[in-house]
């Protein structure tokens, strides 16, 4: 599982930070990607990754800001020319459809894959194979949505040993026992699931909350998350400027991230007004509070294990 941001600017482009698109990596356990936003020319900054989009099945768009959607058409139509004919779904806010659908239709643009819509609400639950996503309403003016990912936990580990001295050699016969409730084996007899599989592996959790303003009741967006990403538009000494416009300071972001007992902490959405050379204090500030915190830029990966 692995986190690729595709912009990490706030509001307009800078020539070091494109707006707001990040990329989950699930290949390994469902051979897809989902991106988070799409900013504009987001399918631009792909084509510096390995990203394929035809393996982009799901995306999920925050708000309607213009920097946060102007690249879905062009993604869109993009993914259609580059090989992409299985599905895409598409979770966002009210107006989203219409707002994709208006685009395709007047630039008479005709996809090669089925594409579906799913209009979010506050405290919402989809539901996937490998994932719960829970959706809820965040502080930012328009209508906009926080996701908390949460992997389903993972079958533990068989116990070898036990096995061995039933005298059950390793073979075959071990994924049948993993993947059964129970078991009948010659000679040895019925062997149950449970009894020889150790606790069951916690499932990883991502929660990604866009622009909003600070507030306590995202804790529930946040609790335990293995990463917390979370905007941090301004620093310290503007948080009554971040208020102001529905947005979050470095401090605030890392105050959620220690209330909320987060293992990890990556900003993002960092205002144009800030040069490469401040990121170094943003993230210092935010590691006063949070010290196990990163600040993303274009292109960073970070692997969730």
């Amino acid at each position: 599982m692995e986190v690729v941001f595709l912009g990490t600017g706030a509001g307009v482009p800078s020539k070091e930070r494109n707006v707001s698109a990040i990329a989950l990596s699930l290949l390994q356990e469902q051979n897809s990607v989902w991106l988070f936003d799409c900013g504009e020319a987001t399918q631009h900054q792909i084509l510096q990754t390995n990203i394929k989009p035809r393996k982009v099945n799901k995306i999920f768009i925050t708000h309607m800001h213009g920097d946060h959607i102007y690249g879905l058409p062009g993604f869109l139509s993009s993914r259609s020319f580059q090989g992409g004919n299985n599905p895409v779904t598409v979770y966002g806010p009210k107006g989203l459809k219409q707002y994709i659908e208006t685009n395709l239709t007047l630039s008479e643009t005709h996809l090669s894959y089925p594409l579906s819509f799913v209009e979010v609400t506050d405290q919402m639950i989809i539901e996937t194979e490998h994932f719960q996503i829970y959706v809820q309403s965040l502080d930012h003016g328009i209508p906009c949505f926080g996701y908390r990912v949460v992997e389903r936990d993972k079958p533990g580990e068989l116990l070898v040993h036990k096995l061995k001295e039933m005298g059950i050699e390793p073979g075959p016969i071990y994924k049948k026992i993993k993947e059964n409730e129970y078991v009948t084996v010659p000679d040895i007899g019925t062997i149950y699931r449970k009894d020889v599989v150790g606790k069951p592996k916690r499932g990883r959790i991502i929660s990604v909350i866009g622009d909003t303003r600070f507030s306590k009741l995202h804790t529930k967006l946040a609790n335990y998350a293995d990463l917390l990403i979370h905007e941090a538009t301004f620093g310290k000494d503007k948080q009554n400027l971040a208020h102001r416009y529905y947005h979050s300071t470095t401090l605030q972001a890392a105050q959620l991230a220690t209330e909320s007992n987060c293992k990890r902490l990556i900003i993002t959405h960092i205002s144009s007004r800030y040069q490469q050379k401040e990121s170094e204090q943003l993230l210092q500030e935010a590691r006063e509070i949070f010290p196990n915190t990163e600040l993303a830029n274009d292109f960073s990966k970070f692997t969730i294990t």
